[in-house]
C-alpha cells in the first residue's frame, strides 16, 4: 500500500511534470492532456504492485463496464482491433450454432476503418460494400436489400453517431443475420436510451488515445449469451479454459478451442476503469464545445457556409468524438493546402475514418470492388470531409478564438 505521504509525492511530481510546457502556446490537438492524474495514480499502483498482467482490476473493469453500457457480458481484450478479430472468429467457429461458412457474405459501409473489414475477411468471407448517409456518415439503412447470401452485418458508429437502429435490426432479425457493432468511436452514445453496441450479437469499444475514454491501448467487447462470453473468453487467451472452469482439472493446461493472446493488462485495466467513472461528464464537456465551436464559427462576420456540420441521428443521444467537417463546394479545391495550413497552425487534423476505403492500395491488392455509381456518398466524405478534435473539458475563449479564426481562414486558400 501507498502511504499517504508516499501518495501525497506522487501526486505533486505528476501535476509538475504535467504543467511543463511541452507543447507550443497555439496548439490544438485531437486530444489535449489524456490522462489525469489521478489515472495515472492508478496506473502506477499497478506498477508499484508488481501485478501488472490481466487479473483482478481487469474483472473489475470488465464488471463497471458491463453495468455501465447496459450488457450482461463484457471482456477486456488489447485493442478494439483485436475485439472485431474476436467476433469476426466467434462466428466462424465451430462452437458456434449456425456458425457462418467460407464464402458467406457480410455488409459493410464503405467508410470504415482496416481493422473492421480484414477480421471478417481473414475468416473467409466476402465482403459487399454499403454507401453511408451524408446526413451522419453512417450505413445507410434505406439502401439494406434481402440477400439469402448475406449473413452479418458489420455496422460502424461513425464518430459517436449512428444508423437508424430500429431499421437496421428489424433488417438483421427478418434476414436472420448476425450483427457485429463497432463502436470504438461511440462509446457512451445512446439510441432510444440504449447503449450504442449493444443492439447486436457482439459489440466493440477502442480505448485508443483520443478517443472517449483512454487507457493508452485497449478494448471491450460485449455479447448477451453466456456462450458466446465462454467462447470469446477462450479464444482471447490462446484458446484456453483457464478462468472458465470452477474447479482444477488434473491438467490445468486444457485447451479447448483455438485462439490468441489479447489479453489487456491490469495496468489498462486501471486507467480504463479511473477515466470511465468520469465519461459522462467528459460526453458533456465534448458536446458543450462542439456547440460552442459551431455557433462562434456560423455567427462570425467571416461565415460565407465555408462548412457542413453533421448533426446526431435522430433518437440518438451522442458521445462525439471529435468534430467532422465538410467543405462546401466553392471552397472543396482548396481543401488539402488548407489542411496542410491547419497543421502548421498547430490544429491537428485526419481523414475522416480512413475515407472511402476500396480506395486503400489493400483493396487492390485483395481484389475488392464495388461499383462507384454505388458508393457516391462515401467518395464525397472524402473528397470534402476532415475532422478535428473536441476537448474532454471546458475550452478557454482563447482557444476558441484561435481555433475558428483558424478555419475560417480557408476561403483565403
Amino acid at each position: 500500500m501507498i502511504s499517504k505521504k508516499e501518495k501525497k509525492f506522487l501526486e505533486s511530481l505528476i501535476n509538475k511534470v504535467g504543467k511543463k510546457k511541452i507543447e507550443k502556446e497555439n496548439h490544438y490537438p485531437l486530444l489535449e492532456k489524456g490522462f489525469t492524474a489521478d489515472d495515472i495514480m492508478r496506473g502506477i499502483e499497478v506498477l508499484l504492485s508488481r501485478k501488472i498482467t490481466m487479473s483482478d482490476i481487469t474483472k473489475k473493469f470488465e464488471h463497471y463496464f458491463s453495468k455501465y453500457v447496459g450488457s450482461k457480458y463484457s471482456l477486456m481484450v488489447n485493442s478494439g482491433s483485436s475485439a472485431n478479430l474476436l467476433a469476426a472468429h466467434a462466428l466462424i467457429n465451430p462452437r458456434k450454432k449456425k456458425r457462418l461458412k467460407t464464402g458467406n457474405k457480410f455488409i459493410i459501409p464503405a467508410i470504415c476503418w482496416s481493422t473492421s473489414l480484414w477480421p471478417l475477411i481473414q475468416c473467409g468471407l466476402k465482403p459487399k460494400f454499403i454507401d453511408v448517409n451524408i446526413n451522419n456518415y453512417c450505413l445507410d439503412e434505406n439502401l439494406l436489400k434481402k440477400d439469402n447470401q448475406i449473413k452479418a452485418i458489420m455496422n460502424i458508429h461513425i464518430l459517436g453517431n449512428s444508423p437508424n437502429m430500429d431499421k437496421l435490426t428489424d433488417f438483421v432479425k427478418s434476414n436472420n443475420m448476425y450483427l457485429i457493432e463497432d463502436t470504438c468511436e461511440a462509446l457512451g452514445s445512446k439510441f432510444k436510451s440504449k447503449h450504442l453496441g449493444t443492439f447486436g450479437d457482439f459489440g466493440t469499444y477502442s480505448f485508443y488515445y483520443s478517443h472517449q475514454i483512454t487507457s493508452g491501448e485497449g478494448g471491450m467487447i460485449v455479447c448477451k449469451t453466456k456462450e458466446d462470453y465462454e467462447l470469446l473468453h477462450t479464444m482471447r487467451a490462446h484458446g484456453w479454459d483457464r478462468g472458465l472452469r470452477k474447479t482444477k482439472k488434473k491438467n490445468d493446461f486444457n485447451f479447448t478451442n483455438s485462439g490468441f493472446n489479447l489479453r489487456p493488462m491490469d495496468l489498462t485495466a486501471a486507467i480504463g476503469l479511473s477515466q470511465l467513472k468520469r465519461l459522462n461528464k467528459m460526453i458533456k464537456s465534448r458536446s458543450k464545445n462542439r456547440d460552442l465551436i459551431i455557433n462562434k464559427i456560423k455567427s462570425s462576420e467571416f461565415w460565407d457556409n465555408q462548412f457542413t456540420f453533421f448533426n446526431p441521428n435522430k433518437n440518438l443521444e451522442p458521445s462525439w468524438f471529435g468534430l467532422p467537417l465538410l467543405v462546401n463546394e466553392k471552397f472543396v479545391k482548396n481543401k488539402y493546402k488548407f489542411l496542410k495550413y491547419l497543421n502548421n497552425s498547430g490544429i491537428e487534423t485526419r481523414d475522416i475514418l480512413s475515407g472511402n476505403f476500396l480506395n486503400q492500395p489493400s483493396c487492390k491488392l485483395y481484389n475488392l470492388r464495388c461499383d462507384k455509381k454505388n458508393i457516391k456518398v462515401s467518395q464525397e466524405i472524402e473528397d470534402r470531409g476532415f475532422f478535428i478534435g473536441l476537448p474532454a473539458n471546458d475550452m478557454s475563449l482563447k482557444t476558441l478564438n484561435f481555433l475558428t479564426e483558424k478555419l475560417l481562414k480557408i476561403r483565403d486558400y
